[in-house]
């Protein structure tokens, strides 16, 4: 019996999920799955898209959203090889920042949130104070302070985001100091259209 003891165990299962990939939602349906990524397969319906679109969509950036709901699994994973076949396209995804949702929280909030750690500037008590994200989403985003700052729930003002290109008026929705006594803020946009945001998934089903 030849047994290859380098590489990981893969479980056949067929399972559905969602990609995000050249700025839209895309179903997949999982046909094997390791330690250290899956095999997905393109839903039937995006069957159409040739190798010329997913190189295309590639180019930027081999990154891309990983979402599946019966796992709780969510984040982000690299295609590290398409294969084109007769009827359905193949990717071979290997994990790269995935986090297991093991209280549900993706399913509670409606929509996925992504890990991203990027600068910003929001006003507090009349003062631009520079920030870092945590996560962001389409509904809004939890960011990070170095300083201890006090800020009540409901609160209304302005922030800057520069990576995504957003700008305006948000919402404080909830505070909490953190052990090296900097300030976590969940934020929920006003007056944003929340259905698309250039970069960021809905994954909302």
């Amino acid at each position: 019996m030849n047994l290859d003891l380098n590489r990981p165990y893969r479980k056949k299962l067929m399972t559905q999920g969602l990609i995000y990939m050249g700025e839209e939602e895309h179903e997949i349906t999982l046909k094997d799955l390791s330690l250290t990524g899956v095999l997905a397969e393109l839903k039937p319906d995006h069957a159409s898209l040739g190798i010329k679109d997913i190189f295309n969509m590639l180019s930027a950036s081999t990154t891309i959203d990983l979402y599946i709901p019966e796992m709780r699994l969510a984040g982000e994973a690299e295609v590290v090889r398409v294969d084109m076949l007769s009827d359905h396209i193949l990717l071979a995804l290997e994990f790269r920042n995935m986090v297991y949702d093991v209280d549900n929280q993706l399913h509670k909030r409606k929509v996925y949130r992504k890990n991203m750690s990027a600068p910003g500037k929001i006003l507090l008590n009349g003062v631009y104070h520079e920030f870092t994200t945590v996560n962001v989403s389409v509904d809004g985003l939890m960011i990070n302070l170095a300083e201890s700052i006090a800020v009540e729930a409901g609160e209304i003002t302005v922030f800057e985001f520069e990576r995504l290109g957003l700008e305006g008026e948000i919402k404080v929705m909830w505070s909490e100091r953190t052990a090296d006594s900097g300030t976590l803020l969940g934020l929920q946009y006003m007056h944003m259209e929340k259905t698309a945001i250039k970069g960021i998934p809905r994954f909302e089903r």
